[in-house]
């Protein structure tokens, strides 16, 4: 076991402690512009990896420009999940006038960039508490699952004959952080609403996580790339880091708006 503990890469971390304060600053010294600012440069740096994934290109300019502006909207505009369908019918409406790109080239305008309207929507519904359960549920469904594959080993997460997505993912590992993010974002999530619903969400949030994980993992290997980018040393690229935030985020904000004032 202790041969196990030792195959852990230090820079991966060093990294991790880097991240972490950057994170616990954040929440310190939070405010609108600064969630908003932070999730947009991500947001930037993130489509330019999924348009990668997907296209097997560089993003063009005119691509990061709508991004941009995108995001600049949903600043200003109530409800920004609406902006997306409308980018959608502009971008439709071009192709299908000049018969020019594919559809995998829309994509990256839903993958990151719905889930990061869903995390501002997160923090400026609910407030940082939020924001908080939700990076404990999701780092503890990561890094539990991570240390407890690398000391317990065990069975592939998933189905070796039909999915090969993620060969490194254990079921214990997996059953293991989804048991650590569900203790724990229980009594995180108290501070958004009461011990029952806390519980139910950190549950149903910690498996959104995991498949979040998945789905990254897919378009890397459909992709035929290892990490997503680099710009994080040892842990590869901001959808790399993000990737369970961004199904256990939407998932926690539609949990919340379904149930709001029943808890």
């Amino acid at each position: 076991m202790l041969d196990k503990i030792k195959t852990l890469e230090p820079t991966r971390l060093y990294t991790a402690i880097l991240m972490l304060i950057f994170v616990v600053l954040m929440i310190v010294f939070h405010s609108l512009m600064l969630i908003w600012g932070i999730l947009g440069i991500a947001l930037i740096v993130g489509f330019y990896e999924s348009y990668k994934l997907y296209c097997g290109l560089k993003a063009p300019l005119w691509a990061l420009g709508l991004v941009i502006l995108l995001w600049i909207g949903v600043y200003f505009y109530p409800n920004p999940l609406e902006l997306v369908f409308f980018l959608a019918i502009l971008l439709a409406s071009y192709q299908s006038y000049t018969k020019k790109g594919q559809i995998k080239h829309f994509m990256p305008f839903l993958y990151p960039c719905v889930p990061f309207i869903f995390l501002y929507l997160l923090y400026t519904t609910y407030g940082i508490n939020s924001i908080i359960w939700l990076l404990i549920v999701v780092a503890l469904s990561d890094s539990a699952a991570y240390f407890g594959g690398k000391l317990f080993g065990g069975k592939i997460f998933t189905n070796s004959t039909f999915c090969k997505t993620s060969p490194n993912k254990t079921k214990e590992g997996v059953l293991i952080g989804i048991s650590f993010a569900s203790i724990f974002g229980t009594l995180g999530g108290l501070g958004v609403c009461d011990f029952t619903f806390s519980l139910f969400v950190s549950i149903l949030v910690s498996f959104a996580s995991v498949f979040g994980d998945l789905y990254e993992s897919y378009l890397k290997r459909s992709a035929g790339v290892k990490d997503s980018g680099s710009i994080f040393p040892g842990h590869g690229g901001v959808l790399d880091r993000l990737d369970g935030y961004f199904f256990g985020g939407a998932l926690m904000y539609i949990l919340l708006e379904i149930f709001k004032g029943g808890f």
